[in-house]
């Protein structure tokens, strides 16, 4: 697979998201043998970056990706984050990147992935009650003390970023951003004004891209896109975008591409320095997933992309509740 540079670090066109593998999703936990598989074949077929964080379980993701790189972990970029849970108990809820509270993040996570260093760190969302200076404080302490490599941001905006690149290099901002979750393109300028990369979570709009959803009877129960925090999911919004997924679906069947495919290959087209890390736990879907990085999309491909699914085409809000996203 080709290479891509975020920042200074160089990793696979296309990553892994591991989360769905023990969190939040329909099947989460239910076969950790097949999720370790799939990690295995990802390396195989040359993805280098996997993603994973401390709050997916919590801890059991990252347990569980330790687990699959014992005995592989060269030639991984190793990421996780932390700042979304409270190791001392100080915040009932939301976020905490006290400093004291990352030295005990990191420390943890390091033993549940079972390495000596994580390679790229990313606080997992903004926490307004500690200045992003201080953040990068610590941060950029861990780097020196070999604990961490790279530092990242997820969904951090435009003066966030700036502010804590003039502290450490960021390497990274995570953010969703796909072809009907666009607002990345308003920081995309600023990134490459700074020399960091763009790693998109959710590439596949949550699953729903690939059209394999199309109700929520597809979804299990207790899957959290059943519930009020995922709105692109229900009623009347799930029907609407159910349109725009058939679209998706015509131009991808004229490229010989599945609907997936085709939506990664967009993202893929926004530039070198973007790396999207779709989410599974089945090596089917990962193979997929991996061959879309051979989807070449010309100028035609994009403009009738862009006219299928205009930036405001999407009904419903990306989260119900979208206060923990910097802005």
């Amino acid at each position: 697979m080709r290479t891509a540079k975020i920042g200074d670090l160089e990793v696979a066109r296309i990553g892994l998201g591991a989360m769905g593998m023990s969190h939040g999703y329909s099947g989460a936990g239910s076969d950790d043998d097949e999720s370790i598989r799939t990690i295995h074949r990802a390396l195989e077929l040359g993805v280098t970056l996997i993603d994973t964080a401390e709050v997916y379980g919590p801890y059991v993701n990252e347990e569980l990706v330790g687990r699959a790189l014992r005995g592989r972990r060269d030639g991984v970029v190793l990421a996780t984050k932390f700042g979304l849970i409270s190791h001392d108990g100080r915040v009932a809820q939301g976020p905490d990147s006290s400093p004291a509270n990352i030295r005990t993040a990191v420390e943890g996570s390091l033993e549940r992935l079972g390495t000596d260093r994580i390679d790229l760190y990313y606080q997992h969302r903004v926490d307004p009650g500690t200045p992003i200076e201080d953040v990068m404080g610590v941060l950029a302490e861990l780097v020196g003390e070999g604990k961490i490599r790279y530092v990242g941001l997820s969904e951090a905006w435009i003066d966030t970023v700036r502010r804590a690149h003039a502290v450490h290099p960021v390497t990274a901002l995570q953010s969703e951003y796909s072809l009907w979750t666009r607002d990345q393109e308003q920081i995309l300028p600023v990134l490459r004004e700074l020399g960091i990369g763009l790693v998109p979570y959710s590439p596949l709009g949550r699953g729903l891209l690939t059209g394999a959803i199309t109700s929520p009877d597809a979804l299990d129960s207790g899957d959290s896109r059943r519930s009020s925090y995922f709105p692109r999911f229900s009623g009347a919004a799930l029907e609407s975008n159910l349109a725009l997924v058939a679209k998706i679906r015509e131009l991808a069947e004229a490229k010989h591409a599945t609907p997936g495919q085709l939506a990664l290959a967009w993202v893929l087209a926004q530039g070198e320095d973007v790396v999207p890390i779709p989410g599974t736990k089945r090596v089917v879907y990962l193979e997929e997933n991996v061959a879309a990085a051979g989807v070449q999309l010309g100028e035609d491909d994009l403009s009738a992309l862009e006219q299928a699914v205009p930036r405001d085409a999407v009904t419903g809000a990306r989260y119900g509740d979208m206060s923990s996203i910097d802005a």
